[in-house]
């Protein structure tokens, strides 16, 4: 008997000023499954990664890239990628940074608990056994996970890490979670996508992972996405307390089981 063929997955990859990682880690995005592709998204970059990623694509079916005239945000990327995959084929959805800080080794252990069922959506958790940092100061780590742990204990979310931008969802997930009233950007944007997997009831996996902070170039973090992060928190609890949306059951699919949060190892 043929073994079935993984369902179509595709890396949603934000990038700006990337020039020096950006070949490297496409490279071994790809090297990782055959059924992987990767959708670039470049705001502009002054130092050419697009126009990189442009040669690079002319040789590879698998490499696409999406341009946009500005810098915008990180939020805006994401969303504008997984459209781009909802217009296509793609069971399988990724969000990752573009600088070596996510490992492209954990993409299948990210997908696989999506595969087996287990969950709908799979973060890549540092604050869970098995998870953690490198080269992190003190001051990064205790803005990280103090967000995280402030996030939690807000919204009133069962998963430790809120603001990983490593992640995994299914189709029917996006499809589910009306994509074009997200306004959210950096780490915002990475809680509210998590807020609104629990509102609607899907199932989501924290699977370990050790974040490295980025080989080159410059963190793109600054105050204003920390401050952004805890006023939209504040909104979203809001909202909520004031009637707007609430936790329900998981949309129904064949064989689903009781919505719920785990980790993975």
């Amino acid at each position: 008997m043929t073994a079935a063929k993984p369902a179509k997955s595709l890396v949603v990859l934000p990038t700006y000023n990337e020039r020096e990682n950006i070949e490297p880690m496409l490279s071994a995005i790809l090297a990782q499954s055959a059924d992987i592709d990767v959708l670039v998204v470049d705001d502009n970059s002054p130092d050419g990664t697009g126009q990189i990623v442009d040669d690079l694509a002319r040789a590879e079916p698998r490499l696409h890239v999406l341009h946009r005239s500005e810098k915008r945000g990180l939020g805006t990327a994401y969303i504008g990628g997984f459209c781009w995959a909802l217009e296509r084929d793609y069971e399988y959805i990724f969000e990752m940074d573009a600088d070596f800080s996510h490992d492209p080794a954990d993409l299948l252990r990210l997908r696989g608990v999506l595969l087996s069922g287990e969950a709908d959506a799979s973060v890549g958790s540092r604050w869970v056994a098995g998870g953690g940092t490198r080269n992190w100061s003190f001051l990064r780590t205790f803005i990280s996970r103090g967000g995280s742990v402030y996030a939690r204990t807000i919204l009133r979310i069962p998963v430790r890490d809120l603001t990983s931008g490593f992640k995994c969802f299914s189709r029917r997930v996006l499809e589910h979670l009306d994509l074009q009233t997200v306004h959210s950007n950096g780490y915002a944007f990475q809680v509210e996508m998590n807020y609104r997997c629990y509102l609607n009831g899907f199932r989501v996996a924290e699977v370990p992972i050790v974040f490295v902070d980025r080989r080159v170039g410059k963190s793109k973090m600054g105050s204003h996405i920390v401050t952004e992060a805890m006023l939209v928190v504040l909104r979203l609890r809001l909202q909520t307390l004031l009637g707007g949306p609430r936790r329900h059951s998981r949309p129904s699919a064949a064989g689903g089981a009781p919505a719920k949060y785990s980790r993975t190892p």
